[in-house]
């Protein structure tokens, strides 16, 4: 069975992403997918919001994006991921032996993707498995 980990962002609602996804997962049959999303929280003391806030955001987004995926005909799962966006996709696709990644495309700026980053462009360093970026119809989130 092919395994598709789709990192959906805590607070955000991506149906694009979910529907690519889609498309891609019933190409194989057999593609479980897992909708994982994490709160971003490395450290709870130093952070100016509860983590089960954090979580609930986490939470609402997997929930959303698995959702989609099964009313589009795929076997889907969601869970929710404590700690930093990156780290925590990247440990749940090795201990679920993930076959592929996906994530949609960072929505901020160029100065603001300059100086802090981004999830795809972390995940496309750092992944041992292959990592798909899927970006925003338009351009948008």
């Amino acid at each position: 069975m092919q395994r598709i980990v789709v990192a959906a962002k805590a607070g955000s609602d991506q149906p694009w992403l979910a529907e690519a996804t889609a498309q891609l997962a019933l190409q194989t049959a057999g593609t479980a997918v897992d909708a994982v999303s994490a709160d971003g929280l490395d450290l709870e003391a130093f952070s100016t919001v509860p983590r089960s806030e954090l979580i609930e955001l986490a939470r609402q987004s997997a929930e959303a994006v698995a959702g989609r995926l099964r009313a589009l005909g795929v076997d889907a799962s969601p869970h929710v991921l404590q700690g930093a966006v990156v780290r925590s996709i990247l440990l749940f696709a090795e201990e679920y032996d993930a076959d592929l990644i996906v994530c949609g495309g960072s929505t901020r700026g160029p100065v603001a993707q300059r100086l802090l980053g981004t999830v795809p462009l972390e995940l496309i360093r750092r992944s041992r498995r292959p990592v798909l970026v899927i970006t925003p119809p338009g351009g948008r989130s």
